[in-house]
């Protein structure tokens, strides 16, 4: 048997370069390498979309179709009432998101959705009113999933402080940033935001035609301001809304108001029973059944007649003033 010969491999020698010196790029470079792609997504927004628990079924209906409408948003499972709102802010740092929408019930009534900019602030709470879904058949409208929308504001964003703090908050939430993995690269329905009475007036149309043809989509919904806070969900109040009454308010007053009616109905009644007169009407001594039936029929047809009579005349000189008070107009105008 032969000996094995072990073959010495050669040591490559590696030229040492100066770090100050630029490494000159290859001329050609193979097909097995991967070309490095330039980062197109770059405003990373991302929305955690949540409810606290006691929220009716329109209103679950209406967070699930500002979900559809959000490509950027995150969900998460219902929120218990017992903890305080400052845990979202944690809930929002392991989502990996820097804006909050919460939407909050009481009494399975009233509506309240806060949007909060985490964990930094600001954060505004409003109270949602004159809620309709996109399920709703007058609705007619339709738009693709995950299309981009144009935000259109009234020009009052622009003249009043805290509007103004309110359209830049909204635009960062509401708007899809461009490049978003589950968004597509086009425009086909508009959001428009109109402040009127003291409230925000959320729409959401269908662009049909570039001349301005539009259909509307849907959700709607009226945003009613209440407070805006320095923090995120706590802090300083930076502005208070001074026309705002609360629902509950708004229903007692109602039920007030029904109450009042019915006192006055009441008071009626009284008043009516404490007028009404004891006796009917005078007798006149004239017994109609008593003696000749001819008699009696003649006087009852002569007061009758009397009567007539007399509304006769009232009626003939109305007539003649009415007529003599036109031919003296018309004498005056010549």
């Amino acid at each position: 048997m032969g000996k094995k010969v072990k073959v010495k491999k050669s040591r490559e020698s590696f030229e040492i370069v100066p770090k100050d010196e630029d490494i000159p790029l290859p001329a050609k470079r193979s097909s097995d390498e991967v070309v490095p792609k330039k980062e197109k997504w770059i405003n990373k927004q991302r929305v955690l979309v949540l409810a606290a628990r006691g929220i009716n079924h329109r209103d679950r209906h209406l967070m699930k179709d500002l979900k559809t409408l959000m490509p950027h948003h995150r969900p998460e499972a219902k929120m218990e009432r017992a903890k305080s709102l400052s845990v979202l802010n944690s809930l929002c740092e392991m989502k990996h998101c820097n804006k909050t929408v919460l939407f909050e019930g009481r009494r399975k009534r009233d509506l309240y959705m806060w949007l909060a900019n985490c964990p930094n602030g600001p954060s505004v709470k409003f109270l949602i009113e004159n809620v309709h879904t996109m399920g709703e058949l007058k609705l007619t409208g339709n738009c693709l999933r995950g299309t981009r929308p144009l935000l259109s504001f009234d020009s009052k964003f622009d003249e009043i402080p805290h509007l103004s703090l309110l359209k830049e908050l909204m635009t960062q939430i509401f708007g899809v940033p461009n490049y978003h993995p589950k968004s597509q690269p086009f425009f086909d329905h508009v959001y428009t935001f109109t402040f009127l009475d003291n409230r925000i007036w959320f729409r959401n149309f269908q662009i049909l035609s570039e001349d301005g043809g539009m259909s509307e989509v849907g959700p709607r919904f009226v945003m009613n301001p209440v407070k805006m806070f320095s923090g995120s969900f706590t802090g300083d109040t930076l502005w208070e809304n001074p026309e705002y009454v609360s629902p509950s308010k708004t229903r007692q007053i109602i039920k007030k108001s029904a109450k009042d009616k019915y006192v006055s109905r009441i008071d009626q009644k009284a008043k009516q029973e404490a007028n009404r007169p004891t006796e009917a009407y005078e007798d006149d001594g004239l017994d109609i059944f008593a003696g000749d039936e001819l008699d009696a029929a003649k006087i009852i047809s002569s007061k009758y007649f009397v009567i007539l009579l007399f509304r006769r005349i009232l009626i003939l000189l109305y007539y003649r003033k009415t007529r003599y008070e036109k031919v003296y107009s018309t004498k005056n105008k010549n």
